[in-house]
């Protein structure tokens, strides 16, 4: 029984491994991740998508973390993680970089934007199997994101470190913004790595994720 993980970067990735536990990193790639979901979704028992995402409630800060998923697991690991904020995170196909496009996205009360979860909420429905959202905020809603932070993303989920420094020459002015960027990602990975090794082998204030889906079905 497996608990399978969409995230974006292999850096999250590797901060989620667990025994039981199969991430994947989709890098920006939607249709792969989907489909590396789909292969490795017999045998799950609940599908997770996890990492780093985008504050649209101007109420919310890096390193602030927002569940969404079946109310009863939610209830639960809220029990555990009480500071954590419980509403809508939404899954856009591309990042939402500006102020405005974070503004629109957060129009009907959604809290956070990732660019996985509604491909693992996709994947789940279509297996049958419950799907909990468990997301870190690393920049606020009010920040735009510069393009050095979006042009390192590489198709693996990895980062290239020469297309960071390439955009950085191109627009010395984005430096500021990049600093606060990394800096306040720092912060997210921080709580991220707290969550996981909470979560790690499926337990959380004495619920067994694996089991989760046997209590409810």
């Amino acid at each position: 029984m497996t608990i399978l993980i969409a995230t974006g970067m292999a850096k999250e990735a590797r901060l989620m491994a667990a025994p039981g536990v199969i991430v994947i990193a989709g890098g920006g790639d939607g249709a792969r991740l989907e489909r590396e979901l789909d292969a490795a979704a017999n045998g799950a028992r609940i599908i997770l998508s996890s990492g780093l995402a985008g504050a649209l409630s101007q109420a919310l800060v890096p390193g602030d973390l927002v569940l969404d998923g079946p109310a009863a697991l939610v209830a639960a690991l809220r029990g555990a993680l009480p500071h954590a904020h419980v509403g809508a995170v939404v899954g856009s196909d591309v990042p939402l970089a500006t102020v405005a496009a974070k503004a629109a996205a957060g129009r009907d009360g959604a809290l956070a934007v990732d660019m996985e979860s509604h491909i693992a909420r996709l994947v789940a429905a279509r297996h049958g199997l419950p799907c909990l959202v468990a997301r870190v905020i690393s920049d606020g809603a009010a920040h735009a994101l510069p393009p050095a932070a979006l042009a390192g993303m590489r198709p693996d989920g990895g980062i290239a470190p020469g297309a960071v420094l390439a955009s950085l020459l191109r627009n010395p002015a984005q430096l500021p913004a990049l600093i606060r960027t990394a800096r306040d990602a720092g912060v997210a990975f921080r709580v991220l790595g707290r969550l996981h090794h909470v979560l790690a082998g499926g337990r959380i204030g004495g619920l067994d994720l694996r089991q989760f889906t046997l209590d409810v079905g």
